[in-house]
């Protein structure tokens, strides 16, 4: 189950990313979908109908696309926007994909790019600022491109990518949501007993969200990350400060991250990039004991 406010202007775009982020728990455990029930807060005395409408009919067209039918759900005048789903998924036990049980050695692959945090956060304040912004001069709100690309990513379902991850030696899995890369790595780490290496410039990042991130934008959620996960990094020289924002940037329906038998990772990534998921990338190892303290993430340029 998950339910969020608009991350997006767009009512239709906001229902098909919130049946997405639903979705994807599922996915990243190996499952299928088989049913969902629709999660609604609206300010009916704020807001036209139309706009709950569209918000429905967005999370109806991603439920359609895996084959989901939506039985129904619940609903309350609330204060803001709200929509999510509860969804129902089955996966054979064999299959089951936990987010522990990562092993010494094992190759840590991601499938989409991370910055969502980031790029939300400045679409929000353009809309907020409108014509002041440009009075003040400030910088410029995301451009059409960049702000399709992260709706692209936010409503691409994690689907392919796990049934693509079920042909391979899969020891640990998770999907990369509010807590960013870092914070589900970590839990991952902990709860396999392991640490880990990253390299930064291995991660892939949503267009512009570098930009935005070297100014500051990034949702508090973002920054509640980075200081509740520094403590367990340790940071190279040339690991910047931004790095360390966009790696801890909380997402929306973000992609997967997988631990992975070293010696399948490079087909692992090509068949995940030929299951659509294009920007999908080895992004570091799991390290050997003895190495560093198990939860321990090591940042490397």
């Amino acid at each position: 189950m998950d339910f969020f406010t608009p991350v997006v202007d767009s009512p239709f775009d906001f229902g098909r990313i919130a049946a997405a982020n639903a979705l994807s728990d599922v996915y990243a455990m190996g499952g299928e979908p088989l049913f969902a029930l629709n999660i609604v807060g609206f300010p009916t005395k704020a807001l036209p109908l139309e706009v709950l409408g569209e918000i429905l009919r967005g999370g109806a067209a991603t439920a359609a696309e895996v084959g989901m039918p939506v039985l129904g759900g619940h609903s309350t005048d609330f204060d803001v926007p709200v929509y999510g789903m509860a969804v129902t998924g089955r996966a054979k036990t064999s299959g089951i994909r936990r987010n522990v049980g990562a092993k010494e050695g094992d190759a840590l692959v991601v499938t989409k790019a991370i910055g969502t945090g980031v790029l939300t956060s400045a679409m929000r304040a353009a809309v907020l600022a409108g014509p002041v912004r440009k009075l003040l001069a400030k910088p410029d709100a995301p451009t059409a491109a960049e702000e399709a690309a992260a709706v692209a990513s936010m409503t691409r379902l994690n689907r392919d990518a796990s049934r693509a991850a079920a042909r391979f030696a899969i020891s640990a899995g998770t999907d990369v949501t509010g807590y960013g890369l870092v914070g589900h790595l970590r839990a991952m780490l902990e709860g396999s007993g392991v640490a880990a290496e990253l390299r930064v410039a291995s991660v892939p990042l949503l267009p512009g969200a570098r930009r935005f991130a070297e100014t500051g934008v990034a949702p508090d959620g973002t920054r509640r990350n980075l200081a509740a996960g520094r403590p367990a990094l340790e940071v190279a020289s040339g690991v910047t400060e931004t790095d360390l924002l966009l790696l801890a940037d909380a997402q929306t329906s973000g992609g997967l991250l997988l631990a992975v038998r070293e010696s399948e990772a490079d087909a692992l990534v090509a068949a995940l990039r030929k299951a659509g998921d294009e920007v999908a990338a080895r992004v570091g190892r799991i390290l050997r004991r003895g190495e560093s303290a198990a939860g321990r993430i090591r940042l490397i340029p």
